[in-house]
């Protein structure tokens, strides 16, 4: 099982660059990240307001380390367009390829997409409808640059009120019936456990369509362990079920020392492996 980490949410006082070494160090081999354009989401820390791909190249060349992945558009549609949204096509659409080729210069082949929020005066089978051609055309896009889109459920309790995909079952659905190997669905653990739960049921059922997963502690979105999650077993299960891409981990540590917790978080998960 390959775990990755997200540069957003540790080590947030350093530049991303520095944080893939620290990342690195802690003992992992695969990172992840949000927008390009954006660098530190912590009130208070001034950081540059876009990633620098010659630093992270340089970073990841000396560590070994892989970017597994970047977000395309935001949750509510305010930065690169709502899919929902019939009118933020092309907004969407031009937003992922500039995505994709920041990703391609630091060797990554892997976005994360957001459907938006739910629009007044559209019903829900509208902006389906909106949703599944958008998404259609941007797998379409996708395939000709060798990349894969990750279409995430989010919950809207907690942390995306208003968010329009909040469950597995309809990803899903949406991915199927797009049908393109080009498009998998984001299973989060933490967000899905929140909404639904019956998470092993829920994951191996679609297992088949899923191209990444989400990890953080529920309640608090902290490290795994302590949590009501038995990710270890988890981790079994889709591994016996030939998952073999990325588990990725997007918590806020509660512990003061990252490196710390990371590696916890490691032997954590671990123990579920056989030796």
């Amino acid at each position: 099982m390959k775990f990755d980490v997200c540069l957003e949410t540790v080590f947030t006082d350093k530049l991303p660059e520095e944080r893939i070494v620290d990342i690195a160090a802690a003992g992992y081999s695969h990172v992840e990240f949000w927008l390009h354009d954006g660098t530190s989401y912590v009130p208070g820390v001034d950081l540059p307001g876009y990633k620098d791909a010659v630093a992270i190249r340089q970073a990841c060349a000396q560590t070994g380390v892989v970017v597994n992945n970047l977000v395309v558009n935001v949750p509510d549609g305010s930065v690169g367009g709502a899919p929902v949204k019939a009118g933020d096509l092309n907004k969407f659409l031009e937003r992922l390829e500039e995505a994709i080729a920041f990703a391609a210069s630091i060797d990554c082949r892997k976005g994360i997409t957001c459907t938006g929020n739910l629009q007044p005066g559209l019903s829900r089978a509208k902006m389906r409808a909106n949703l599944e051609n958008a998404y259609s055309r941007a797998a379409a896009i996708a395939e000709q640059h060798g990349f894969t889109l990750l279409v995430e459920a989010l919950n809207t309790y907690v942390d995306h009120a208003g968010y329009f995909l909040d469950g597995s079952s309809e990803g899903a659905d949406i991915i199927r019936a797009i049908g393109s190997p080009n498009l998998k669905l984001l299973y989060d653990v933490y967000h899905m456990q929140i909404m639904e739960g019956n998470l092993i049921s829920n994951i191996e059922k679609n297992l088949d369509v899923i191209g990444h997963f989400h990890a953080a502690g529920v309640p608090g979105r902290g490290e795994l362990f302590g949590s009501e999650i038995n990710y270890p077993e988890i981790i079994k299960r889709i591994a016996a079920g030939g998952y073999s891409e990325c588990f990725g981990l997007e918590y806020f540590p509660k512990m003061s020392d990252h490196a710390a917790s990371l590696r916890e978080t490691k032997s954590y998960l671990l123990s579920a492996m056989p030796n």
